[in-house]
């Protein structure tokens, strides 16, 4: 039986939780060092692992790196509150629910003749991921057990191997190549997909426009989710 491995980004692929994480990442930084954060680091396709090594020394705290696990703690403490607001602010982008559905719906039958397995590969740690797709409806579709998530490494394109390794031992088989599928709204989840031979889906849904996305090398790239047949060919072709 043919299996599909479907690897989701969460922040501005699946959901928009309603900018909250720089004010997360200021009242962590604020219970652990005592003064306000007056810069977060870029986050768009980026890792937490990475994002909290170069906010800390932008923030010039002294050896940065042996700061980044404690940060990380802190950051997953928060988050039972932090879907709270998720819930009042945030939202899941149009059509993300259904193509979520329809993929999952393959586990019972197959679609276009492949079975998928469905999960993420997303820069948040796994509690934060885990409060933005629980509150906002979208955790049901995916195993989240076999994701790969900010925490494992600084760089994104190794967390492809985690989760292939995650998937393979859940389900006897190997996810190579082009069995891989990230769908992803930055040229970060394309170099991820492209750096590990998996097929890249692209959505112009962040602040990358499609063209860009294009530039990157993505395989396909989708103004949004909406059209589910569209985005599921793209995903199965």
């Amino acid at each position: 039986m043919r299996k599909r491995l479907v690897l989701w980004d969460v922040d501005h692929t699946l959901v928009n939780a309603g900018g909250l994480s720089p004010h997360l990442y200021g009242l962590v930084f604020a219970e652990l060092f005592g003064r306000r954060l007056q810069e977060v680091a870029p986050m768009a396709g980026r890792t937490d692992r990475a994002i909290i090594l170069d906010t800390l020394s932008r923030a010039g705290v002294p050896q940065a790196a042996q700061h980044v696990c404690a940060f990380a703690t802190a950051l997953a403490a928060h988050a039972p509150a932090f879907g709270d607001r998720v819930r009042e602010r945030g939202r899941a982008l149009p059509g993300a629910a259904r193509v979520l559905h329809t993929l999952a719906a393959s586990g019972d039958k197959q679609v276009c003749g492949t079975n998928v397995v469905q999960s993420v590969l997303t820069g948040n740690l796994r509690p934060l991921a885990e409060a933005k797709l629980g509150t906002l409806g979208l955790a049901e579709y995916l195993d989240l057990d076999i994701g790969a998530y900010g925490d494992a490494h600084e760089d994104r394109a190794q967390l492809v191997h985690l989760a292939r390794d995650n998937a393979a031992r859940v389900h006897g088989m190997t996810f190579a190549g082009g069995q891989t599928v990230l769908v992803g709204d930055t040229p970060l989840d394309v170099a991820a997909a492209l750096a590990t031979g998996a097929r890249s889906v692209a959505v112009a849904t962040g602040a990358t426009s499609a063209a860009e996305l294009a530039v990157a090398g993505a395989h396909v790239v989708l103004p949004d989710l909406t059209d589910t047949a569209a985005v599921i060919t793209a995903i199965l072709a």
